[in-house]
C-alpha cells in the first residue's frame, strides 16, 4: 500500500470518543532533505510532527500550532509547527557527538511546550516534563495531567515516514452515565494497545480501524492533505534587518563586504541584500511608520 500525507478523521457512532490517524511521506523526507539529521534525529522530528498534525486537527480557527522539545542534552531542540491549513515544517538542533538513541538519552531533564498561536485571538502555551521513554508517553502525560480532554497517542517514524494515532474522549453527549464514559474509554484504549508497530506503519486507515475496531460502528471522514510549506520570505527575513536599526545595519553590511545574508533555519532558503536592497527595506519601514502618525 502507497502512503500518504494526510491526516484522516473517525468518530465512534456509539461512544463520545473521537479520533486521528497521520501519514507523513514526502512531507516528512522534504523536511529531511533540508538538513543531514542523525538516524535518531529523524525518527524523533517525524514522531514529533506526526503529533503537530494530530493535535491541529482538533483545533477549530485559523493559526498555528508548535511543538518545541527543550533539553540540556545532546539533543537540545526538537521544533515543529502545523498550520491550520495543515503545512508543515520541523527543525533539530543536537550536538556534533550525539550517542544514544532513545528519547531519555538523547534529551535528558526536558521539557516539551505545546503553542497554540491563533491568527486572531489570545496565544497559549503548555509546557510539561519530558516524562516516559517516548514522546508519545510525554503527550499521553501531558493531557493526563491537565484538565483538558483525555488524549492518547501513538507515534512511529522510521526517516521514510511518520504514522500517528490518536484517540480522544469528547464532552458528554451519546454517554452520560460517568462510570459507562469510563468504561468505554477504558475499552477503546485496550483494543487499540493491541496495534502493532509494522500494523500502524504499514496499513491503510481503513484496514487499520477495521483491525481495531471492527465490533464497534465507526464513522471514517474524508483524508484532508498535509503538505511541507515553509511560512519564511523575503518580507520577513527584511523585518529582521529593519529591527537592528539603520546604522547597526550598515555596519553590518560593511562587515560583511558589500552583502547581508539571511538564513532560514526550517528551510535553508538564503535572502541576500546589498547596499541599495537595504536602503529600500528601510526607506519602506519609514514611510509605514509616517502613515500610522
Amino acid at each position: 500500500m502507497q502512503l500518504q500525507d494526510v491526516s484522516q478523521r473517525f468518530l465512534f457512532e456509539q461512544a463520545d470518543v473521537r479520533g486521528e490517524l497521520v501519514s507523513l511521506d514526502q512531507s516528512y523526507r522534504e523536511i529531511l532533505a533540508k538538513h543531514p539529521y542523525p538516524e535518531s534525529v529523524k525518527s524523533l522530528l517525524g514522531e514529533l510532527l506526526a503529533a503537530a498534525v494530530l493535535l491541529s486537527s482538533t483545533l477549530k480557527f485559523e493559526g498555528l500550532l508548535v511543538l518545541q522539545a527543550r533539553s540540556s542534552g545532546p539533543l537540545s531542540t526538537l521544533m515543529v509547527e502545523c498550520s491550520s491549513n495543515q503545512e508543515v515544517r520541523g527543525i533539530a538542533r543536537y550536538a556534533d557527538s550525539l550517542e544514544g538513541e532513545q528519547l531519555a538519552e538523547l534529551m535528558p531533564d526536558g521539557i516539551l511546550a505545546i503553542t497554540i498561536d491563533p491568527d486572531n485571538g489570545q496565544r497559549y502555551q503548555g509546557v510539561v516534563s519530558l516524562q516516559g521513554t517516548t514522546l508519545a508517553e510525554a503527550l499521553n502525560g501531558y493531557f493526563e495531567s491537565s484538565e483538558q480532554l483525555a488524549t492518547r497517542f501513538r507515534l512511529l517514524a522510521d526517516g521514510r515516514i511518520a504514522r500517528g494515532f490518536m484517540l480522544q474522549a469528547l464532552p458528554a453527549d451519546r454517554q452520560t452515565d460517568t462510570d459507562e464514559r469510563r468504561e468505554t474509554w477504558t475499552h477503546l484504549n485496550v483494543l487499540a494497545d493491541t496495534l502493532k508497530p509494522e500494523e500502524l506503519m504499514a496499513l491503510d486507515n481503513q484496514t487499520l480501524l477495521h483491525r481495531l475496531y471492527h465490533q464497534e460502528e465507526v464513522r471514517l471522514f474524508d483524508a484532508l492533505p498535509v503538505v511541507f510549506k515553509c511560512s519564511c520570505s523575503a518580507e520577513r527575513s527584511g523585518k529582521a534587518l529593519v529591527s537592528l536599526g539603520r546604522e547597526d545595519a550598515l555596519a553590518l553590511l560593511e562587515e560583511r563586504g558589500g552583502e547581508v545574508t539571511v538564513d532560514c533555519q526550517f528551510c535553508n532558503t538564503r535572502y541576500r541584500y546589498d547596499r541599495q536592497a537595504l536602503d529600500t527595506l528601510f526607506e519602506a519601514a519609514e514611510e509605514h511608520a509616517k502613515g500610522l502618525h
